[in-house]
């Protein structure tokens, strides 16, 4: 093979053998190649990589994130992550990785409370920031600020205000609730107004009820209806509206019991406006002459009620008011601790003569007549009384079942009966000495620091009236009225026979 070049330049190259002529190739195809693809190679070389440690870097944090989010998210498998790695190869940005990140780590900060909702959440809380301002100021300082901090922080610092909102109602609840009881209100005005009528209005001051009908009071044929009140308008409602709904309103008596310092008014209230034909009878505490015996025990009750309401409420701490509910709150009012209130448990003292009675609160209007109430048989039990559907409240509601006394007596998902009405058989009451037990229970309570039962009234009433109770049809008392609304209200309120407004807590109904 020969090769033939020209002196004067690249032209033309001929390429020979010794079998043929000559052949002459054109250089400028092959040259014009290279020139290309030189430069590519080069470029390429530079490009490749700064692309590849970007890539690497893009990849490193979205398998992070991606990774992160499957974590936080219930239910990710290898599909949904691979999906995220590959949006964030080909459409994610700056942007959109910043809010991914905080989703992801405010996932988490969710996630782990719910699964530590306990000593390290609440210490995370107690030690958060006051304000956003703090916040950022905490951030901006860190050594370790990073998403997952920052999401932590911003969820201890909402809950510490949720808490601080929810202590704030609680307290507006409270302090409503103490002021609506110590205002003076126009009924107050009332009473004043009253005992001045007293002192100079002879009518009065008449008898009650008068002389004629005295033999009433012990008489076992005729209705007898109890109502401990110092509200003189609440009692005119109760007995009013029964008498008026009453089918003989001539076989009702009702027995008035109030205090010392109400008795003049609540006299001349029923003495100018009798309900006739109905018998009423008003008395004071003042004028009982009980034995020293029962004095004592009146006065062990009102004692422990009191030290009750003291050991709960006596300082409204913080840590208490977050802890109180809606029914403890109701325990302030002065009502729970009040004499009248304490005497519930005394009425076969109080009428030693009478061998039944009904029971009302204050706080009643009745539509319907209440004789069928009077004549509904007790089946040996002490009381009567509509329960708590299922889904109501329960013993555990009222009762301490962390301690072992109450959780070896009783159930804490028994429904509780409601007080407001109920009938009472005295009889069976004294024959089974249930004030004795009482006394009894409140003795231990007090013994093991008042961590029995939650204030109030009605969960010693629970204990000693457990098994005793004669569960009557629902429709006779419909419970929550103003607090909640009853299921099917409309038809309940149409046949309702009594309503209850005592912070709106009680309705009575026929059935």
């Amino acid at each position: 093979m020969k090769f033939y070049i020209s002196a004067t330049g690249i032209k033309r190259l001929t390429v020979s053998n010794a079998k043929g002529s000559p052949r002459a190739m054109s250089p400028g195809r092959r040259i014009g190649g290279r020139a290309v693809l030189l430069p590519v190679m080069v470029a390429m070389g530079i490009v490749l990589p700064f692309l590849f440690v970007r890539v690497a870097f893009v990849v490193l944090e979205s398998a992070a994130a991606c990774s992160s989010s499957s974590a936080a998210a219930a239910g990710s498998d290898a599909a949904t992550a691979a999906d995220c790695l590959r949006w964030r190869l080909f459409s994610g940005n700056d942007a959109t990785l910043l809010r991914e990140e905080l989703t992801s780590a405010l996932l988490e900060a969710k996630e782990r409370d719910d699964i530590n909702n306990n000593m390290n959440d609440q210490g995370m809380v107690a030690t958060s920031t006051d304000s956003f301002d703090d916040l950022v100021r905490e951030i901006s300082t860190s050594r370790k600020a990073n998403n997952k901090a920052f999401a932590l922080k911003t969820k201890a610092m909402l809950r510490r205000m949720e808490q601080r909102v929810h202590l704030a109602r609680q307290r507006e609840l409270v302090y409503w609730h103490l002021a609506s009881h110590g205002i003076p209100k126009g009924f107050h005005c009332l009473c004043l107004k009253l005992a001045e009528e007293y002192t100079i209005n002879a009518m009065a001051r008449s008898r009650l009820p008068p002389a004629q009908y005295a033999s009433r009071l012990a008489d076992l044929s005729y209705l007898h209806v109890v109502v401990l009140t110092d509200n003189v308008l609440a009692a005119s409602v109760v007995i009013s509206s029964a008498c008026k709904t009453a089918a003989n309103p001539e076989s009702f008596v009702f027995h008035i019991i109030t205090d010392k310092k109400t008795y003049t008014a609540m006299h001349t209230w029923f003495a100018i406006n009798p309900v006739e034909p109905a018998v009423i009878e008003v008395k004071g505490l003042h004028q009982y002459d009980w034995p020293e015996e029962v004095n004592n025990k009146v006065k062990e009750v009102i004692d422990f009620h009191r030290q009750l309401w003291s050991q709960f409420y006596g300082t409204l701490k913080e840590k208490e008011m977050e802890e109180a509910g809606d029914m403890n709150i109701m325990t302030l009012s002065p009502s729970y601790s009040s004499v009248l209130n304490q005497l519930r448990i005394f009425i076969p003292e109080l009428f030693p003569d009478l061998n039944k009675v009904v029971l009302l609160d204050d706080d009643v209007v009745v539509q319907q007549d209440l004789s069928p109430l009077w004549e509904l048989d007790l089946n040996g039990n002490v009381i009567a009384a509509v329960v708590e559907p299922p889904h109501g409240r329960k013993y555990e509601d009222y009762l301490n079942f962390s301690h072992p006394v109450i959780s070896s007596n009783f159930k804490p998902d028994e429904c509780v009966w409601l007080d407001g009405m109920n009938v009472l058989d005295l009889s069976t009451w004294r024959r089974n000495n249930l004030t004795e037990r009482y006394l009894q229970w409140l003795k231990l309570n007090s013994d093991s620091g008042f961590t029995l039962w939650n204030p109030g009234t009605h969960s010693p009433n629970l204990i000693i009236f457990e098994d005793r109770v004669q569960p009557i049809d629902p429709s006779w008392h419909l419970s929550g009225l103003g607090q909640r609304f009853p299921e099917h209200r409309g038809e309940l309120l149409e046949t309702a026979a009594d309503y209850g407004m005592k912070g709106g807590r009680e309705v009575l109904a026929r059935r």
